[in-house]
C-alpha cells in the first residue's frame, strides 16, 4: 500500500487533492501537511502535521516516521505575490523543491508530483495553442522558478532515476478555497463578489484571454498522470494541460445570464503585464496521447457549478 505525503494541503490544490487521494488510498495512508492549519475536513479526516518544507530535518523525519512512498509537493508562492517579494519567493519555491528531490533520491521514493505552470512561458512564446516544446523565456519570478524547477525534474530523472511527474497548470478555478495571489485569480474572485456584492472590479482588462481549468478536472489530471505506468510518461519536465480559454468579458456574460444585475468594472494592475506574457490557449495533445488527459467542464458548466456552490457559503 502506498503511503502518501501532501505538502501544502491547505492551499487551493492541496485542499481538494488531499480529500481525493484519501478516497483512493484510505484516510490513514495520506498524511497531510502545511505550514499553517488546514480545514477540519483535512485535519480530522486523516493524519495531519504542521510542516515547513524548508526544514530538511523535520521533512526527513516526517517521511521516515510515516513510511512515505509518494510525495505531492504543492507549496509555493504564486505569481502575483512573488512579484512583491521576488528573492524570498525564489528561495521558498526553489529550496523547497530541491529538498524534496534530494530526499526522494536518498530514500528512493516511488513517485513525486510537483506542479509547474503556464508561467514558464513568456512574451516570446507562441500565445495561441502553445505547444508542449517551445520557446520558454518567462518574465516573472514565479515563472523563472517554475522553469528552473522543470529543468531540475528532468535532471533528477535522467541522473538519479527519480520518478517525478508534473503538470503545467493553467489558471485553476475552485469554489472550495478563495483566491491565493495568482494572476488568474480574478476567475475565482468574480464569483464570490457576484454573490456577495453583485459587482466586481477586475484587475485584468476585459479581453485578456487566458487558459483555465476547473479544479475537478485538474485533480483528475493530477491523479491520472501519477497513476499512469512509467513507460507512458514521455515528458519528464512538465506536461501542458488545458481546459477552457476565456476572457473576463466572456465569463461576465455567462454570470449575467444568471445574475442580470451583476456589474463589472475594469482596473488593470501589474498583473495585466503578467497575463499578457502568458499563452491565450494551450496545446495539450501530448498529455492526451500519453496518459489520457480528458477535461469535462466547459465555461457554461463551470459557471453553473461555481455560482451554485459559492452561493451556499452565504446562505
Amino acid at each position: 500500500m502506498e503511503k502518501i505525503l501532501v505538502i501544502g494541503c491547505a492551499g487551493q490544490i492541496g485542499s481538494e487533492l488531499t480529500i481525493e487521494l484519501r478516497k483512493l488510498y484510505g484516510d490513514s495512508n495520506v498524511v497531510a501537511t502545511d505550514i499553517k492549519p488546514a480545514d477540519k475536513e483535512i485535519t480530522e479526516g486523516g493524519p495531519f502535521e504542521i510542516l515547513d518544507v524548508l526544514d530538511t530535518h523535520r521533512l526527513f523525519g516526517t517521511v521516515s516516521r510515516n513510511k512515505i512512498t509518494q510525495i505531492y509537493h504543492l507549496a509555493a508562492i504564486l505569481s502575483g505575490n512573488a512579484e512583491k517579494k521576488p528573492i524570498a519567493s525564489w528561495h521558498i519555491n526553489m529550496e523547497s523543491l530541491l529538498n524534496v528531490l534530494e530526499l526522494s533520491r536518498e530514500l528512493n521514493l516511488n513517485k513525486v508530483f510537483w506542479p509547474s505552470s503556464i508561467a514558464v512561458f513568456g512574451p516570446t512564446t507562441p500565445r495561441v495553442n502553445t505547444p508542449q516544446f517551445t520557446v520558454m523565456e518567462p518574465s516573472t519570478v514565479y515563472g523563472i522558478s517554475k522553469l528552473a524547477g522543470e529543468r531540475w525534474l528532468e535532471y533528477y530523472y535522467q541522473k538519479y532515476g527519480v520518478d517525478i511527474r508534473s503538470l503545467r497548470y493553467p489558471g485553476l478555478i475552485s469554489h472550495k478555497t478563495e483566491a491565493g495571489g495568482g494572476t488568474t485569480d480574478y476567475a475565482v474572485e468574480i464569483f464570490y463578489e457576484a454573490i456577495r456584492e453583485k459587482k466586481y472590479e477586475c484587475f485584468l482588462s476585459e479581453q485578456t484571454y487566458l487558459p483555465m481549468q476547473f479544479m475537478d478536472d485538474a485533480i483528475k489530471a493530477t491523479i491520472a498522470v501519477m497513476e499512469a505506468p512509467a513507460e507512458k510518461i514521455s515528458v519528464r519536465s512538465s506536461y501542458n494541460v488545458a481546459g477552457i480559454s476565456f476572457s473576463p468579458e466572456e465569463i461576465v456574460a455567462e454570470i449575467k445570464k444568471r445574475i442580470p444585475e451583476f456589474e463589472i468594472t475594469y482596473n488593470p494592475d501589474f498583473r495585466q503585464a503578467i497575463a499578457e506574457s502568458w499563452p491565450q490557449s494551450i496545446d495539450d495533445s501530448v498529455a492526451r496521447e500519453d496518459w489520457g488527459l480528458n477535461n469535462t467542464y466547459d465555461l457554461k458548466k463551470m459557471v453553473d457549478v461555481m455560482l451554485s456552490e459559492v452561493a451556499k457559503k452565504f446562505d
